[in-house]
């Protein structure tokens, strides 16, 4: 007897519950591969924002459930793992960063994406790796800038703008974990690799790289060199996309390997359950989600 294999079954409940599958480049392969869209975590909000489906299942941390959840308040969003968190927003309290706004109220708060509704709430602007350059541009010269909750994306963004900022200290556990002296082994093992890294690593392994891009960025870049060898310096999940799109390049990955145990708790199982028992929703009130949209908004009108 012909058994149904777990893809089969989430495509035709998909269906049923008329549905959307968004997965982070960070998951892993079959999850990447049953998705509709993979991306970065702004990239697939915009995505649930624009599909218009009752039903989204965000296969990626909690956070960025929580910013399809603010960009498509009508719809149910499910996370498949709710213990699938974030280190690096958890080091942003929302109290923390109340505490910050009422003491520095002139002070201009940036936060990454990689913040939670609470948070997003308190701030002014968000920014994504891909966009923080540009949106610390936009924000006067006279005014304190206070970047948050990564405080490598911010000392990156910081050298490349000219720009002093307050750096929240708080960071990625994965991609602190590439250090410096692995760069440059792993450089001179291939050299005539081109070296991408992610900037939320260490402004020491950025000095190392060619260039630093987001996941997004990399991708891209991916596409358009001519380099046939790549060392790729982020979360090793993006290496299955990067290998799909790419089949005549080489993608060499960092070492220790870089990996977020969250990202990988996310398996083809616990996205059928969501599916099939329609489980772990995003619940944020109404007032919260308004509050914490409008920095957003203002991040995509610049």
């Amino acid at each position: 007897m012909k058994t149904t294999s777990f893809e089969d079954q989430i495509r035709e409940l998909k269906n049923q519950r008329n549905a959307v599958i968004l997965a982070h480049n960070y998951v892993e392969g079959p999850v990447q591969d049953i998705a509709d869209f993979v991306g970065d975590s702004l990239e697939l909000s915009i995505k649930a924002k624009n599909a218009e489906k009752p039903v989204i299942v965000f296969c990626g941390v909690s956070f960025m459930a929580e910013t399809a959840k603010i960009l498509s308040p009508q719809s149910i969003v499910l996370h498949p793992e709710p213990s699938a968190g974030c280190p690096m927003s958890d080091m942003a309290p929302a109290h923390a960063v109340r505490e910050y706004r009422e003491a520095y109220p002139d002070t201009v708060l940036v936060a990454y994406v990689n913040t939670t509704a609470a948070v997003k709430a308190e701030v002014d602007i968000c920014c994504t790796s891909a966009n923080a350059e540009k949106i610390i541009r936009s924000i006067p010269a006279d005014k304190k800038i206070m970047f948050l909750p990564d405080q490598n994306l911010g000392a990156n963004v910081m050298r490349l703008t000219g720009r002093k900022m307050e750096l929240w200290p708080g960071y990625c556990p994965t991609h602190n974990r590439i250090m410096p002296e692995a760069a440059k082994k792993i450089r001179a093992a291939h050299p005539d690799a081109v070296m991408i890294v992610h900037p939320e690593c260490l402004p020491a392994v950025v000095d190392i790289a060619d260039y630093a891009l987001s996941t997004g960025g990399m991708l891209r870049f991916a596409k358009e060199t001519e380099a046939r060898k790549i060392i790729i310096g982020t979360e090793h999940g993006i290496l299955h996309r990067l290998r799909n799109e790419n089949p005549g390049k080489e993608f060499i990955p960092m070492y220790p390997l870089p990996a977020c145990p969250n990202m990988k708790k996310i398996k083809l199982e616990s996205v059928l359950d969501a599916l099939e028992k329609m489980q772990y929703p995003v619940e944020l009130g109404v007032e919260l989600m308004d509050r914490a949209r409008l920095p957003i908004e203002r991040m995509l009108s610049i």
